[in-house]
């Protein structure tokens, strides 16, 4: 139920969590303080009334890139960082039911003793009884990306915005972590994701968003209660979609 005077732009929303997201200041690895941090961020949304989905990386554990620079196969390192991201799909579910949020984990690979295997349908049934559903194990094929992940599921379970948590407060022309100068936008289509190269998310996730309309905020996790306001359509970070162009 919303609170009075917090009506949300967003009804059913789709959480994009990166495995580093989850590592905190330690880049490698899962901080149960950051998980406890996002975990109520998601309640807070959650209490709004809004049927959430999550979908985690595994970069914090494992970097099938790397590995595959290194010589490993690329299928291989693909379906290792799929289980990377089971294993912080869990740690997730821990922290969010510690809460009273009830949850469950869907996964793409299928592990029946720990999870339930990806349904349609049933994910969608456990988002209209209020259950938070987190994605794990990508699209369950090497070769996509779990940001691939995050568009497929949202237009599968026809979700309104996909909600991309960054440690930077939007998407930048340059690093802005190396270049003080770099300009942030507040505005962009998909096609200047494309044609740019801007990291939003690789060409393949960002077309496939594109063709089915569902629009991406990107804005800064670290900070509380940016989900919340990422949800009630406050202007925080980066827009992509619509008619805008960059600026």
């Amino acid at each position: 139920m919303s609170k009075i005077g917090e009506t949300p732009r967003f009804r059913r929303v789709v959480l994009k969590l990166s495995g580093e997201a989850l590592a905190g200041s330690r880049g490698f690895g899962i901080d149960l303080d950051v998980v406890k941090h996002i975990a109520e961020e998601i309640r807070e949304i959650h209490e709004l009334g809004v049927e959430v989905a999550v979908v985690v990386g595994g970069g914090n554990i494992w970097r099938g890139v790397q590995a595959q620079k290194a010589g490993m196969d690329r299928a291989t390192a693909d379906y290792m960082g799929m289980l990377a991201t089971i294993i912080n799909a869990m740690s997730l579910q821990d922290a969010l039911e510690k809460l009273g949020v009830d949850t469950r984990v869907q996964t793409a690979i299928e592990m029946r003793e720990i999870a339930e295997p990806y349904i349609r349908r049933r994910a969608i049934r456990h988002l209209e009884k209020g259950r938070v559903v987190i994605f794990a194990g990508g699209t369950g094929n090497p070769y996509f990306s779990t940001d691939t992940a995050a568009a497929l599921r949202a237009a599968e379970i026809e979700a309104e915005v996909i909600l991309m948590a960054k440690r930077v407060d939007g998407v930048y022309d340059s690093d802005p972590l190396s270049n003080p100068s770099a300009m942030r936008f507040t505005h962009l289509t998909y096609r200047d994701v494309i044609n740019r190269g801007l990291g939003v998310m690789d060409s393949t996730a960002a077309s496939l968003c594109m063709d089915n309309g569902i629009p991406i905020v990107v804005f800064n996790l670290t900070k509380k209660g940016n989900v919340k306001r990422a949800v009630l359509g406050e202007e925080i970070g980066t827009q992509v979609g619509g008619e805008q162009h960059a600026r």
